[in-house]
Formats: C-alpha cells, structure tokens, sequence
C-alpha cells in the first residue's frame, strides 16, 4: 500500500507498524515515549519531534499530535488558510492545564505512577 500512496502516516505507537514493515529503516520518526525502545529496535532512529515528514513518510508522536500532523498535512494539501481554517472549525488552541505533556517536563511524580501503573 505504501508504493502507492501519496502519504503513508501512522499516530502515536501505529508507527511501529510502520518500522515493524520495514518503511522506517534508518530514517527518523517519532513515537509515542514509552515506545522509543521498539521503534528503534526496528531500525529506525527516534526524534521526540511532534510530528516528523520523511519524505511521503510521517509519524506523530502520541495521541495529541495526531491533530498536529493534520494540520501540517492539510497545508501541504491545500494551504496554510486552509489548515487554518480548520484548526478553527475544530477549535484546536491547545492550553493544557498542566505543563507534563513529556517525559522531559512531567514531574517525576507523574513519571513513578505511571511505571506502577495508573489504577
């Protein structure tokens, strides 16, 4: 399917899929944080980028970032109004309430409950 795709695209850990197939091998993509280890066992090499374009190739990192990677692919396919456009029809304007979005800014807190697992 990728031969013949204009994009091939994956969200959050879908991008092991993607590595698992071969389709990221010595390329750059990102991945959801808890998923680094097997992405990279796959040959690809992480970035904790949002969102990453590898050619026709791009990976979002977790679940949020798959909002990211549709706008910046809506400006590729339109242009920028138009991904502005429906950043707006969506009301997208992120403004979490907390600031631990990723493992470098999450408080070790945060960090420990999830290893114990959140119950």
């Amino acid at each position: 399917m990728h031969r013949g795709s204009t994009w091939t695209t994956s969200v959050c850990t879908g991008s092991l899929l993607l590595a698992a197939a071969g389709l990221l091998k010595g390329l750059a993509a990102t991945t959801h944080w808890g998923a680094v280890d097997v992405l990279e066992s796959f040959g690809a090499s992480y970035t904790p980028e949002r969102v990453v374009f590898q050619g026709k190739i791009v990976t979002a990192a977790g679940v949020s970032s798959g909002i990211d990677m549709a706008l910046a692919l809506a400006a590729r396919l339109a242009d920028r109004t138009t991904a502005e456009a429906v950043q707006l029809a969506i009301e997208y304007d992120p403004q979490p309430p907390f600031d631990a979005g990723s493992p470098a800014k999450a408080p070790q807190a945060a960090k420990d409950l999830l290893a114990r697992g959140i119950r």
